[in-house]
Formats: structure tokens, sequence, C-alpha cells
């Protein structure tokens, strides 16, 4: 007889890290627990809740056993503005460090919300920047699993980078060392690898980082085992515990679809994007998208449409507003929206990306290598031109292009993040951007190949959730904690 079929359904506790791309993944895995049968918790703050009130509302009308929590952040306390409870909200590295402080002020009132529940929690999961939950597992007597939206082969290098102290030695940031115990040979450099808060002031908040995840029962992560086995296993190996490989997790929740709340405009987008992918001839759109919290100056906008003005290849290229009124035809060269209007779609603000990206007409995407938008891209089977920004998005270049060989670099050196100033930035040329459109969305053989390895890549990805590696896993992970609730009820 299993005992588990009879024991209460496990309480699962999520944590995001209340940025864009970190709280997303989570709340897919959410719906992706809820589906296998847990209870979910999801922690969050009324601003971040505002942004996901329809995800919020479908989930309550379809009876899914999520129970969405805003917390109020103590803004003040810390000296934020009132309601800057997202990093897309913040512009000065100072004030990063105060929503950091003002994120562990959570800690009293989430054990007191936790404790009055009639059905206790049994884990929590939280985002590898909130570290002050492992102290909340550890009063409360539950496993704490830890987070990371990267992919396996940039949490290894991460990994290996910080706990090993790779670069304690090396003064220049763009030089480049031999990352040791790699499973093979890789040459990484400071200047672009994940920072972990290594900037003067976040010193403590970085050690707690480091001393969090080396005390973590496990780590969650939204990859599957079939993209990438070899620095799966090899991570695994290296920090000694469990790793739940259970991606990609938006493929799971199609029919309780994470969108953001963005008012009537969003659905304006949405309603544009469709209609014209659907007047355009399959496989030959680019789709360009920076992610939500990157900010392209105006001469790097110039610069990117210009380029795919020389290319001659359709496109659709996603501006982020960033909260900005400025008209696009006030950011881009007087008429190129004229000039390409015949085979080109440019958005300001949201779209839908899983959508576009699956859409018959998209061939090829331009990202910035986030990791949610580069899972995005392989489970929709393209091949991608590559242009980090900041934090893992070079490591997980390397992957893209270098390894898996479906991706194709535009060729930025430098980083590029949203609290520098314009004139810090460096912009990629025309020539470039024109170069890589051509031969991504080409017919030499190197981008037939692409196209081809990506397609395989797609397979793999709808495989691995439906009856793969991550199906297997999130069963797994589920009886894990139950199991250890039930020892715990035995003692």
């Amino acid at each position: 007889m299993n005992c588990l079929q009879y024991a209460p359904k496990p309480h699962f506790v999520l944590v995001p890290f209340m940025a864009q791309g970190h709280t997303i993944p989570m709340i897919d895995m959410a719906h992706l627990l809820a589906k296998h049968g847990a209870m979910v918790s999801f922690i969050t703050t009324p601003v971040n809740a505002s942004r996901i009130q329809s995800t919020i509302d479908r989930a309550r009308e379809l009876s899914i056993p999520i129970q969405f929590v805003p917390f109020q952040l103590p803004c003040a306390e810390v000296g934020l503005p009132d309601g800057c409870e997202n990093v897309d909200k913040v512009l000065e590295k100072d004030q990063v460090k105060k929503m950091t402080d003002a994120y562990s002020m959570l800690h009293k009132p989430l054990v007191l919300y936790l404790r009055e529940q009639s059905i206790p929690p049994s884990c929590i999961i939280s985002d590898l920047c909130q570290p002050w939950t492992g102290d909340v597992a550890r009063e409360l007597g539950i496993p704490r699993l830890m987070f990371n939206g990267f992919c396996a082969f940039s949490l290894l290098c991460r990994y290996l980078i910080h706990q090993d102290k790779v670069f304690e030695d090396v003064a220049d940031g763009n030089e480049f060392v031999v990352l040791p115990g790699f499973p093979h040979h890789l040459e990484v450099s400071k200047a672009r690898s994940p920072g972990n808060f290594n900037s003067p002031g976040f010193e403590k908040f970085s050690k707690k980082i480091l001393d969090e995840e080396r005390r973590a029962d496990g780590v969650v992560t939204n990859t599957f085992h079939e993209l990438e086995p070899l620095y799966v296993d090899a991570y695994q190996r290296r920090i000694g515990k469990r790793v739940w490989t259970i991606g990609p997790m938006f493929l799971c929740n199609t029919d309780t679809s994470i969108i953001a709340d963005r008012g009537a405009k969003a659905s304006v987008n949405e309603k544009h994007c469709m209609e014209w992918l659907d007047s355009m001839q399959d496989g030959l759109v680019l789709y360009i998208s920076f992610g939500s919290m990157a900010r392209t100056v105006v001469s790097q906008l110039e610069e990117i449409a210009l380029g795919l003005e020389a290319s001659k290849r359709p496109f659709l290229w996603v501006i982020k507003s960033d909260d900005r009124p400025t008209e696009i035809n006030n950011l881009l060269p007087e008429g190129f929206e004229e000039r390409t209007r015949s085979r080109g779609l440019v958005i300001q603000g949201w779209a839908p990306q899983a959508m576009i990206l699956s859409h018959p007409s998209v061939g090829g995407f331009l990202t910035h290598c986030g990791w949610n938008s580069m899972i995005e891209g392989i489970s929709a089977g393209l091949p991608m031109i590559t242009w980090p920004h900041c934090a893992e998005q070079f490591l997980n270049e390397k992957l893209i292009v270098n390894v898996l060989k479906v991706g194709l670099a535009v060729g930025v050196q430098n980083i590029t993040h949203r609290t520098m100033k314009p004139h810090e930035i460096h912009v990629v040329k025309r020539d470039q951007i024109e170069r890589a459109v051509v031969e991504l969305m080409g017919e030499e053989t190197g981008a037939k190949e692409r196209r081809m390895r990506a397609k395989e890549l797609k397979e793999k990805a709808r495989k691995a959730i439906d009856e793969g590696s991550s199906y297997s896993n999130i069963r797994q992970l589920i009886e894990y904690i139950s199991s250890r609730g039930t020892q715990t009820d035995v003692q």
C-alpha cells in the first residue's frame, strides 16, 4: 500500500524575486504544481499582484488551488517611493539594495501568515535573490528549494565562478580565464558573467545568497534534461543535491495563459500582431524583442531600424515603452516605418511573445538572451540571433551558439544594463545587424542546418513536458515533499 495516496496535499509556498523575468516562470511553476495535485501559496505584493490580475482571476474561475497572497512592502521604511515594488521600476543601484532590504522585512509577516493556515506549508520554493526565505523555512521546520531562472549551463558556470572565487585575483574584467571544473574547455570573463550583486554595498546580501544556496535542500530550474544533459548532471554532482529540471514550464499552461495586465493597449497590440502575422508568408518573419528589463537608447534604436531596413527581410519588432509617453515615430529614423510598411511591424509596449514565436509566419528570433525568452524560442523551434545585455546572458549565448548550434551571434562584446547612462553604452552598428539578419533568415547551408536543429529541439521540449524528464521530475518533486511531510508527522 502506498501511504502517500492517503497523505494530504503538499502545500508549496512560492516566493519569486519581483522582476518580470523572475516572476513569470514562478507563476508557470505554480500552475504546474497545482496541475499535478499540489496546493500553492504564491507570495507577491499589491503592485505586482495588480500586474497579473487576469491570471489571478482566471485561476479563481477555474478553481485552480493557487492562493495569491499580497504582502504590503515596507517601501517608506527603507527609503523607496511608494509603489516601488518591482525591479523594473528601479533605475539606480542604491534603490535595488533598498528593495532587497524591504523584501527581507517580510520574514515576520510571512511566518505569521503561514502559521495561521489550516493546511500547513510543506515546502518553500524561493528565488535565489530571496535568501531570507531560508530563515523562514528553518523557523517553520520545512525544506527550502532554491529556484534559479538560469539554464543548467549557466547555473554550473555561475556556481563555479562564485563558490570557487574564480575572479578573485583577476583585475581586468574583460580578461578571459579558463573555468576550472567545467565539463569541457570554457573561457569566461568577469564583466560578462553573472555578478550576484557584487557591487559595493551588496557584500552582505551577496554572502547571504551564497550561504543559502549551500544550505538549500535542492534546486528547481526551468530547463529540461534532454536539452543539456551534460550540464544538468555536472551541476547536480558539483552541488551534491537534487536538481529538478521541470521546464519548459510555460508549455504546460496554455489553458491558463500567464498575462500581465497592461491595459487596453495590450489587447490592441495582441490583435494587431496576430492579424499582421496572418498576412505574412510562413517562416519569413524575424521577431525582435529585448525582454522586459532592457532599456534601449535612441542611438541604438536607430541602428537597429536601419539594419533591419537594409536586410530587406520581414520583421516584427517590439520596443519596450518603459513607461515613456514618447511615440515610436519620434524614436526611429524619419520615414522608416513608411519605407518598411509592406514587410515590417513595430509595436511599442507589451506583445504576446509566446504566441508570436509559435506563429507559422515567424522563422527567427533576435533576442537579448534572457533564459525565459531563449527557452520560448527553443520550444517554438526557432533559430536565434543572440544579443546579450547583462547577467548570465553572455553564458546563455555560448550554449545557444556554440553547443546547441541554433544561434548566430550579432557580435556584442560589451555589457548593457538598465542603470547605465547613454554615453556608457556601446552601440551595435547597422551593418552588424544587417549581416546577422540576412545570414539567419537566408537559404545558405548554415541557416538551413540551424533551422533543422531548432526543430529537433522543439520536439524534445514538448516530449520532456508530455512524457519525458520534466513530467517525471515534477511528479517526483511532489512525492519527495509529500514524503518529507509524512516523515515529520511520524516523528
